[in-house]
């Protein structure tokens, strides 16, 4: 059954009293920030972030991929944003498989070779978030005055560690 009627359902409820019309594309606190597709962290409520507020990026992981990249660059030389804030988070299923092992789950499913895709697994959550940071700040297109900053979310308690 699809979820879509009710998306659509809760959507109406959130137009009937939209406020947001006015809003620039810029974002207000000129912050990117580039995070995990995990559910449990919600990067407007855990940041006390609203609408207009910050682009927000996100990905399997939080990795800064070549398409986080493009999209950091389009933030910061179209639109404007000055800082970059990376957060990645305990318990990331990022950490529990490898390349090898995916490739080989799918190879059984679906007959396809997937050894083409870098799934971008990790074993070190830290060592992770400082290659990110360090991704970002080697970009020839993000100036070397963006401050780039790397965070670990902890989703048993909601806090945020500072790790570069």
């Amino acid at each position: 059954m699809s979820s879509v009627p009710q998306l659509i359902a809760d959507n109406a409820r959130y137009a009937a009293d939209f406020k947001h019309a006015e809003l620039a594309p810029p974002p207000r606190r000129r912050l990117a920030i580039l995070t995990c597709m995990d559910a449990r962290l919600d990067p407007a409520k855990a940041l006390g972030l609203e609408e207009g507020d910050a682009h927000v990026i996100r990905n399997a992981g939080g990795r800064a991929t070549d398409d986080a990249l493009r999209s950091l660059i389009i933030s910061q030389q179209l639109l404007g944003t000055r800082e970059v804030v990376i957060i990645h988070h305990t318990d990331c299923g990022m950490l529990t498989f490898t390349n090898d092992e995916l490739r080989g789950t799918l190879a059984e499913r679906f007959g396809a070779d997937a050894g083409a895709i870098d799934f971008l697994p990790f074993d070190d959550l830290i060592q992770t978030v400082h290659d990110d940071v360090a991704a970002v700040r080697a970009s020839p297109f993000i100036p070397d005055d963006v401050l780039v900053t790397g965070l670990i979310y902890d989703v048993r308690t909601g806090q945020l560690l500072a790790v570069t």
